[in-house]
């Protein structure tokens, strides 16, 4: 639990991480990206080779995921912080109409349970680990069978 001279770092970084998925994702606000995350930002999928870098990191995962997925939402599910950490758990929706690495637009609903892990740094995502379950998805869009 925080301490009383914490909980307002802490609850400050909950308010950032929910700009970054209600006003940045689920808005589709790119230009926050400048905002919410620092010059070190290093963005990490689990499950995805590679990192992105920077504010344009940010805005590169919002075009790889709007892509495919144009009417996406992120509803957060729980949110906890402290000092300079922030954990999310969510859930993503919205219907495949675009492709997502390699995989042609299928039309199919999704539903996918997520989490994120942020720390948060003078104001600004520094590091963002993301975890979505991949195979439901990958079930879900017809690539693996159910």
């Amino acid at each position: 639990m925080p301490t009383p001279e914490t909980a307002p770092i802490a609850n400050n970084n909950k308010s950032i991480a929910r700009r970054l998925v209600h006003e940045f994702w689920n808005n589709g606000h790119s230009e926050l990206a400048v905002e919410l995350a620092s010059h070190e930002y290093e963005r990490i999928e689990l499950f995805t080779p590679g990192m992105l870098h920077g504010p344009d990191g940010l805005m590169q995962a919002a075009m790889i995921w709007r892509g495919a997925f144009p009417d996406a939402r992120i509803t957060i599910d729980d949110i906890v912080g402290e000092n300079d950490e922030v954990a999310m758990q969510w859930t993503f929706t919205g219907t495949h109409l675009g492709e997502l690495n390699g995989t042609p637009a299928t039309g199919r609903e999704v539903r996918v349970q997520g989490m994120s892990f942020c720390t948060i740094v003078d104001g600004k995502i520094r590091k963002e680990i993301v975890s979505a379950d991949m195979l439901t998805l990958m079930k879900q869009l017809g690539i693996l069978p159910s």
